[in-house]
């Protein structure tokens, strides 16, 4: 029983750590926080017994921080085929199928997508994780990722008002996407 609260506990810091991490519009900033929680609930889920799910946010960890750096095909495809033969070799029961499922879209709208895209492609990846730490019983998980639902939900809406109004919200993220692309053509 002492196992499970501390799984749950680790669940609850990934909460606390993942909370904001959907309100930058740094996307530097935001990838950073994003891995930062993922390996964090990552260790969470291998306590829980979850081992595709554990699998999967620790590759989400080190993908998400690969991407600060290029955006190219053959890696992307890299942690596609581990995200599926990792959390596809241990899995017990289709629920467990939802978080391999949401990072293998979430790796490609990370490597392939920016801005609105890339964040409403991820929101919908977060509803399969949401649905699997239900099932699942993580508390902490539970809390996270239906924060990091309707967060980025919001953030999506009001992204979204702003671009209708003429304001680039990601004004910033388009210039460093752009100065990244021109110092290295090999990331096509």
């Amino acid at each position: 029983m002492t196992a499970y609260w501390l799984a749950q506990g680790v669940g609850v810091i990934a909460f606390l750590v993942g909370i904001t991490t959907f309100i930058n519009r740094d996307e530097r900033r935001f990838k950073k926080q994003l891995s930062v929680y993922s390996a964090i609930i990552g260790v969470h889920f291998f306590l829980m017994g979850a081992f595709p799910a554990g699998s999967s946010a620790m590759l989400n960890a080190i993908r998400t921080l690969i991407t600060l750096r290029t955006r190219s095909l053959w890696v992307m495809t890299l942690f596609i085929v581990l995200t599926a033969g990792i959390g596809l070799a241990k899995f017990h029961h289709p629920m467990e199928l939802l978080p391999v499922a949401g990072t293998l879209v979430s790796t490609w709208a990370l490597f392939r997508c920016q801005g609105l895209t890339m964040r409403c492609i991820i929101w919908c990846s977060t509803a399969c994780w949401v649905a699997h730490n239900f099932w699942l019983g993580s508390i902490g998980g539970t809390l996270i990722e239906g924060s990091f639902l309707v967060m980025n939900g919001l953030n999506i809406i009001r992204f979204w008002r702003m671009q209708k109004r003429g304001i680039d919200p990601f004004k910033v993220e388009s210039e460093i996407q752009a100065g990244l692309q021109e110092e290295s053509p090999s990331t096509r």
